[in-house]
Protein backbone atom coordinates (compact mmCIF):
# COMPACT_ATOMS: atom_id res chain seq x y z
CA UNK A 1 0.00 0.00 0.00
CA UNK A 2 2.83 2.38 0.82
CA UNK A 3 4.40 1.63 -2.54
CA UNK A 4 1.13 2.43 -4.36
CA UNK A 5 0.80 5.79 -2.59
CA UNK A 6 4.46 6.60 -3.30
CA UNK A 7 3.98 5.74 -6.99
CA UNK A 8 0.82 7.91 -7.17
CA UNK A 9 2.61 10.86 -5.52
CA UNK A 10 5.55 10.45 -7.94
CA UNK A 11 3.20 10.31 -10.95
CA UNK A 12 1.29 13.38 -9.70
CA UNK A 13 4.56 15.27 -9.16
CA UNK A 14 5.72 14.26 -12.65
CA UNK A 15 2.45 15.43 -14.23
CA UNK A 16 2.60 18.68 -12.29
CA UNK A 17 6.19 19.32 -13.45
CA UNK A 18 5.29 18.49 -17.06
CA UNK A 19 2.31 20.85 -16.88
CA UNK A 20 4.49 23.67 -15.52
CA UNK A 21 7.04 23.08 -18.25
CA UNK A 22 4.28 23.31 -20.87
CA UNK A 23 3.07 26.63 -19.43
CA UNK A 24 6.63 27.95 -19.36
CA UNK A 25 7.14 26.98 -22.99
CA UNK A 26 3.84 28.62 -24.01
CA UNK A 27 4.79 31.85 -22.24
CA UNK A 28 8.31 31.97 -23.61
CA UNK A 29 8.95 34.53 -26.32
CA UNK A 30 8.57 32.96 -29.74
CA UNK A 31 10.98 35.30 -31.53
CA UNK A 32 11.06 38.90 -32.50
CA UNK A 33 7.66 40.54 -32.87
CA UNK A 34 6.54 41.68 -36.31
CA UNK A 35 7.21 45.33 -37.08
CA UNK A 36 4.23 46.95 -38.76
CA UNK A 37 3.05 50.19 -40.30
CA UNK A 38 -0.63 51.21 -39.99
CA UNK A 39 -2.10 53.67 -42.49
CA UNK A 40 -5.46 55.13 -43.49
CA UNK A 41 -6.10 55.25 -47.23
CA UNK A 42 -8.73 57.54 -48.72
CA UNK A 43 -10.08 58.17 -52.20
CA UNK A 44 -12.73 60.51 -53.56
CA UNK A 45 -14.63 59.95 -56.82
CA UNK A 46 -17.49 61.80 -58.51
CA UNK A 47 -20.97 60.31 -58.19
CA UNK A 48 -24.27 61.35 -59.76
CA UNK A 49 -26.69 63.19 -57.47
CA UNK A 50 -29.47 60.67 -58.17
CA UNK A 51 -27.55 57.42 -58.74
CA UNK A 52 -29.17 54.02 -58.28
CA UNK A 53 -27.99 51.69 -55.52
CA UNK A 54 -26.02 49.54 -58.00
CA UNK A 55 -24.31 52.57 -59.57
CA UNK A 56 -23.50 54.08 -56.16
CA UNK A 57 -22.09 50.75 -54.93
CA UNK A 58 -19.92 50.49 -58.08
CA UNK A 59 -18.52 53.98 -57.43
CA UNK A 60 -17.94 53.11 -53.77
CA UNK A 61 -16.03 49.94 -54.66
CA UNK A 62 -13.88 51.87 -57.15
CA UNK A 63 -13.20 54.40 -54.39
CA UNK A 64 -12.24 51.59 -51.97
CA UNK A 65 -9.75 50.28 -54.57
CA UNK A 66 -8.34 53.80 -54.81
CA UNK A 67 -8.17 54.02 -51.02
CA UNK A 68 -6.17 50.75 -50.89
CA UNK A 69 -3.74 52.15 -53.48
CA UNK A 70 -3.47 55.39 -51.45
CA UNK A 71 -2.79 53.43 -48.26
CA UNK A 72 -0.15 51.28 -49.94
CA UNK A 73 1.55 54.41 -51.27
CA UNK A 74 1.57 55.97 -47.80
CA UNK A 75 2.94 52.77 -46.22
CA UNK A 76 5.71 52.53 -48.85
CA UNK A 77 6.63 56.16 -48.20
CA UNK A 78 6.83 55.60 -44.43
CA UNK A 79 8.83 52.37 -44.85
CA UNK A 80 11.27 54.24 -47.07
CA UNK A 81 11.71 56.94 -44.41
CA UNK A 82 12.57 54.16 -41.93
CA UNK A 83 14.99 52.48 -44.37
CA UNK A 84 12.76 49.41 -44.23
CA UNK A 85 11.17 47.19 -46.85
CA UNK A 86 7.39 47.08 -47.09
CA UNK A 87 5.99 43.59 -46.66
CA UNK A 88 2.58 42.07 -47.22
CA UNK A 89 -0.64 43.56 -45.88
CA UNK A 90 -1.50 41.93 -42.55
CA UNK A 91 -4.98 43.38 -42.20
CA UNK A 92 -7.46 45.52 -44.13
CA UNK A 93 -10.52 47.19 -42.58
CA UNK A 94 -13.27 49.02 -44.43
CA UNK A 95 -13.56 52.46 -42.91
CA UNK A 96 -16.87 53.42 -44.51
CA UNK A 97 -17.49 56.55 -46.51
CA UNK A 98 -19.75 59.47 -47.16
CA UNK A 99 -21.22 61.50 -50.01
CA UNK A 100 -20.92 65.28 -50.12
CA UNK A 101 -22.75 67.43 -52.69
CA UNK A 102 -22.13 71.11 -53.39
CA UNK A 103 -23.85 73.70 -55.53
CA UNK A 104 -27.50 74.45 -55.96
CA UNK A 105 -29.52 77.66 -56.06
CA UNK A 106 -29.81 78.38 -52.32
CA UNK A 107 -26.43 77.59 -50.81
CA UNK A 108 -23.14 75.82 -51.23
CA UNK A 109 -24.64 72.58 -49.91
CA UNK A 110 -26.90 70.26 -51.91
CA UNK A 111 -28.63 67.08 -50.84
CA UNK A 112 -27.67 63.69 -52.29
CA UNK A 113 -30.91 62.26 -53.69
CA UNK A 114 -29.78 58.83 -54.90
CA UNK A 115 -29.65 55.47 -53.16
CA UNK A 116 -26.89 54.89 -50.63
CA UNK A 117 -24.08 52.48 -51.52
CA UNK A 118 -23.31 49.53 -49.25
CA UNK A 119 -20.92 51.35 -46.91
CA UNK A 120 -21.27 51.35 -43.16
CA UNK A 121 -21.33 54.29 -40.82
CA UNK A 122 -18.51 56.78 -41.01
CA UNK A 123 -18.52 60.24 -39.52
CA UNK A 124 -19.34 62.90 -42.07
CA UNK A 125 -17.35 66.09 -42.22
CA UNK A 126 -19.02 69.07 -40.63
CA UNK A 127 -21.27 70.98 -42.96
CA UNK A 128 -21.64 74.67 -42.31
CA UNK A 129 -25.22 75.87 -42.37
CA UNK A 130 -25.93 78.85 -44.63
CA UNK A 131 -25.99 82.15 -42.85
CA UNK A 132 -29.45 83.42 -41.99
CA UNK A 133 -30.67 86.40 -43.95
CA UNK A 134 -30.01 89.66 -42.19
CA UNK A 135 -33.02 91.04 -40.35
CA UNK A 136 -34.68 93.94 -42.18
CA UNK A 137 -33.73 97.33 -40.86
CA UNK A 138 -36.32 99.20 -38.88
CA UNK A 139 -38.15 101.92 -40.79
CA UNK A 140 -36.53 105.29 -40.46
CA UNK A 141 -38.11 107.71 -38.04
CA UNK A 142 -40.86 109.39 -40.04
CA UNK A 143 -42.35 112.38 -38.31
CA UNK A 144 -45.71 113.99 -39.02
CA UNK A 145 -45.75 116.40 -41.79
CA UNK A 146 -42.59 115.11 -43.42
CA UNK A 147 -42.58 113.15 -46.57
CA UNK A 148 -41.17 109.65 -46.65
CA UNK A 149 -37.80 109.48 -48.29
CA UNK A 150 -37.61 108.13 -51.79
CA UNK A 151 -36.19 104.63 -51.52
CA UNK A 152 -34.16 103.52 -54.45
CA UNK A 153 -34.97 99.95 -55.33
CA UNK A 154 -32.41 97.61 -56.71
CA UNK A 155 -33.33 95.81 -59.84
CA UNK A 156 -33.45 92.08 -59.40
CA UNK A 157 -30.57 90.31 -61.05
CA UNK A 158 -30.71 86.80 -62.37
CA UNK A 159 -28.67 84.38 -60.29
CA UNK A 160 -26.15 82.27 -62.08
CA UNK A 161 -27.19 78.66 -62.28
CA UNK A 162 -24.92 76.53 -60.14
CA UNK A 163 -24.41 72.93 -61.14
CA UNK A 164 -24.68 70.37 -58.38
CA UNK A 165 -21.57 68.25 -57.95
CA UNK A 166 -21.44 65.16 -55.69
CA UNK A 167 -18.37 63.28 -54.53
CA UNK A 168 -18.10 59.96 -52.72
CA UNK A 169 -15.20 59.45 -50.29
CA UNK A 170 -14.12 55.96 -49.12
CA UNK A 171 -11.72 55.09 -46.30
CA UNK A 172 -9.70 51.93 -45.70
CA UNK A 173 -7.34 51.08 -42.81
CA UNK A 174 -4.31 48.93 -43.66
CA UNK A 175 -1.55 47.29 -41.64
CA UNK A 176 1.65 46.21 -43.43
CA UNK A 177 4.69 44.35 -42.15
CA UNK A 178 8.10 45.93 -42.58
CA UNK A 179 11.55 44.39 -42.53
Amino acid sequence: MKKAIAVMVAVAAGLFAANMLGVAVAEAPTGTPLRTISVQGTATLPIGQSDSGAAATAVYRDAMAGAVADGQSKAAFLAGKLSATLGAAQSVAEGGGYINCTGGPESDYAEYEGEQPDFGYAPQPGIAAPLAAAAPKAAGGVTRGSRPRHVRRKRPRAKKATAISCKLTAQVSLVYTIA
